[in-house]
């Protein structure tokens, strides 16, 4: 009899509150970063309207790939944002404030931080956290071109090895560093 009773309670709950709830024509969209997937950086997001002009933006990439001469960037990423739309969401100017993070193995490749060299291979994992700015195109009913860019901070922990092949192992290295923490031009598919 308990359980008959709070079904009906739950059932009543929902059904008062789903009176007030207002859907947008636009309350999620799918996205990839077109410069992720540049980089053989298979990639892909979520935004979803929160309410009013917030809307929170959820992405996750991963690069499993070795390249020739042991060329590699290779890694996964988590990183999450919430958005303030200065017009409606999914629409115009918005600001943004990230957090993620992430694991990485890297060697043969040129990176504009000075402590990165390509000579050396650099297998650790990093946090970031930053601000950012964008902007979304109208592009027809169901698709947008986003742009942003956001800087912040990064933390990271990493071995460091001489040989990007043979992996002699030098020492451990931790840096924290004023970094970008989201560059994007994301395609999105808006569901409707």
């Amino acid at each position: 009899m308990r359980n008959k009773i709070k079904y009906s309670l739950l059932v009543i709950l929902l059904f008062i509150s789903g009176k007030n709830v207002q859907m947008s024509a636009q309350q999620l969209g799918l996205k990839t970063n077109l410069l992720y997937d540049l980089t053989a950086s298979p990639n892909l997001g979520a935004e979803v309207a929160l309410g009013g002009r917030w809307t929170l933006d959820l992405g996750a990439g991963f690069n499993p790939f070795t390249f020739k001469d042991n060329r590699k960037w290779k890694n996964w990423l988590v990183q999450t944002e919430g958005r303030y739309w200065l017009c409606q969401p999914f629409y115009g100017h918005f600001f943004g404030v990230n957090v993620g993070g992430g694991e990485y193995n890297i060697s043969r490749v040129s990176w504009p931080w000075p402590h990165i060299k390509s000579d050396y291979r650099y297998q650790g994992w990093s946090v970031m956290s930053g601000v950012s700015y964008g902007y979304s195109f109208l592009l027809g009913r169901h698709w947008n071109l986003e742009l942003t860019f956001g800087v912040g901070v990064m933390h990271t922990k990493y071995k460091k090895y001489d040989c990007v092949e043979c992996g002699n192992y030098l020492r451990k290295e931790t840096r924290t560093f004023f970094s970008p923490t989201r560059v994007g031009i994301n395609l999105i598919y808006m569901i409707k």
